[in-house]
């Protein structure tokens, strides 16, 4: 939901009572709109997250913390300039307005004073904005002054509170009483819950809408009227936050107060951040895996092209043995052929039916020279025969690989499972080589095979194909093998330590093997299985790419244990 003021005064509370007294240790900016601050405080260390995206516009406490962009933007240095050590004295929201104030006290080797860091969650106006004595040092998003004159946000200029909306003040009980006496005349007092909450929702300000509907539906059972109940509900109502979620488990809102369907959370922070960074990580899979097929796809139409292009010159270049024939006719036939003819017929010797061929002739060259123009033509299409043949090969490799890379991109999970695709498509040079983070890791661990338990035997699927070569090196030579037949699919190895595999875990090793397959969504899909000492991988063959021998075949429905 928008970050409403109700939300936002319970937010600061809880971000009150927890940062107080807390010192800053360390500022990083993940991108153009979001913050990331490691806070001590003094019994533990937060990472507290303020983030200006237009849909994501929040302060509140994180989990776990984003990589920070590799060059500190500008803002990120002033922050760290004027804050960094800075001890934190108080988080309250603005008036009744969706603005934070985090008040800190800074001080160095030569001075000591407050400064505020100032957010404002408003949609796409949103902003961060450090100030001093109530003048701006600088701001995550400025304006130019031809852009707005009525609102300065540049280094230096005194820092003026957005422009309120026009909407009354939810402790104005006279305004409110007026414009609901209003609402309840234009109504003739008849009026559903769903109008009073958007009257609420068009004329006081700080209500989003859900939390509108939430006061329509508490005020009936109240005995005060609807303009004191108002503003006792924004103050005192206690906070008892809570998360919805959908058919598949993805949080759709968070309230600060309970709902109907939703799942309490210990705290506002913590409701948030569960709904932010699984919708963030959700769109960031979503938006990378997107990327990964869009220019996969794309190499995979440029080939398909090359392919057409080639086949076209290969089927031309099988008439090779009728220029031949030609040649040999009129070689045999000069004495019939006189300059200046235009086409002979000659009797066809090559066609068991007999019968007469028709060959053309260049008129401006002698019989003698026809015959040579067309054994040349003849010499050109055998050269090109030759050529052709084994790129034909090499190029249906690799579009079988190409396809694979799809498979492995269409059976796609977790961000995981597209950290190798995006090596391999790098490897490719499908994609540029990211940039680092200065002093960032060099090596980062290999992402894990993905893993099943079942019944006491452990069974690896492998993610993409480099996965694929990793695991089948990491494989004893008794473990079982098992791949799709006819599908582009993961490997699939059972960790068997010597010992005979049940039918039952052969099954499941089958169906996890089909799951992660072309063929996820068929039926009875062929599985192939056999020792792993009984596949080989060929020399200089592309990744995932394997022969295998004396192996036997189950028939499954992908499914996951």
């Amino acid at each position: 939901m928008p970050q409403d003021a109700f939300h936002i005064r319970r937010l600061a509370d809880e971000l009150h009572t927890f940062l107080t007294g807390g010192k800053i240790n360390r500022i990083s900016q993940v991108n153009k709109d979001e913050l990331t601050f490691i806070i001590y405080t003094g019994k533990t260390t937060v990472k507290l997250v303020i983030s200006a995206n237009a849909s994501g516009a929040r302060v509140c406490l994180a989990q776990t913390e984003k990589e920070p962009a590799p060059v500190a933007p500008n803002f990120c240095m002033l922050l760290r300039k004027h804050l960094q050590g800075a001890e934190i004295l108080s988080v309250r929201q603005h008036e009744f307005e969706r603005i934070i104030e985090i008040t800190l006290h800074c001080t160095t080797d030569f001075s000591e004073c407050d400064r505020v860091l100032r957010c404002e969650l408003m949609g796409k106006y949103s902003n961060v904005l450090l100030t001093e004595k109530d003048v701006i040092l600088g701001a995550l998003k400025t304006t130019a002054l031809e852009d707005n004159t009525r609102r300065v946000l540049l280094a230096g200029a005194k820092y003026v509170y957005p422009v309120p909306q026009d909407k009354i003040s939810p402790f104005d009980r006279a305004g409110m009483r007026s414009r609901f006496e209003n609402f309840e005349k234009s109504r003739m007092e008849i009026y559903t819950e769903e109008d009073l909450a958007v009257f609420l929702f068009e004329n006081v300000s700080g209500l989003a809408l859900p939390t509108a509907r939430h006061i329509a539906e508490r005020v009936k059972l109240q005995e005060k009227p609807l303009w004191e109940f108002v503003g006792a509900f924004c103050l005192h109502e206690p906070n008892a936050p809570c998360l919805t979620f959908d058919g598949k488990g993805m949080p759709t809102d968070f309230f600060a107060f309970p709902v109907k369907g939703g799942a309490p959370m210990p705290s506002l922070c913590k409701a948030e951040d569960e709904y932010f960074s699984r919708r963030e990580n959700k769109k960031g899979f979503d938006d990378k895996k997107r990327k990964l097929e869009n220019v996969t796809r794309g190499l995979r139409k440029k080939q398909a092209k090359k392919l057409q292009n080639t086949l076209e010159r290969l089927q031309e270049a099988e008439k090779a043995d009728e220029y031949r024939i030609k040649g040999e006719l009129l070689t045999a036939n000069l004495y019939q052929i006189e300059r200046g003819m235009t086409s002979v017929e000659l009797d066809d010797w090559y066609n068991p039916d007999g019968g007469k061929l028709k060959i053309a002739l260049d008129a401006t060259l002698s019989p003698s020279k026809n015959a040579q123009k067309y054994f040349k033509i003849y010499n050109k299409h055998k050269r090109t025969k030759e050529i052709l043949t084994p790129m034909l090969r090499q190029e249906e490799a690799e579009i079988e690989y190409t396809d694979s890379v799809l498979s492995a991109l269409a059976t796609a999970e977790t961000a995981e499972d597209l950290k190798e695709l995006e090596t391999e498509l790098i490897e490719m040079g499908l994609l540029r080589e990211p940039k680092r983070r200065a002093g960032g890791k060099k090596q980062e661990a290999p992402v894990p095979f993905r893993e099943f338990e079942y019944d006491g035997w452990t069974i690896y699927a492998g993610r993409n194909n480099l996965q694929n070569d990793r695991l089948l090196r990491s494989a004893a030579l008794d473990d079982l093998w098992l791949h799709t037949q006819k599908y582009h699919s993961s490997h699939v190895i059972v960790a068997t330590g010597g010992k005979p595999v049940p039918d039952s875990v052969l099954q499941v090793a089958a169906e996890i093997c089909a799951y992660y397959s072309d063929g996820r969504d068929g039926d009875k899909i062929p599985v192939d299985y056999c020792k792993r000492k009984h596949v080989k991988k060929p020399s200089k063959s592309k990744a995932g790419f394997v022969v295998y021998t004396d192996y036997k075949t189950v028939l499954v429905t992908p499914k996951l244990p």
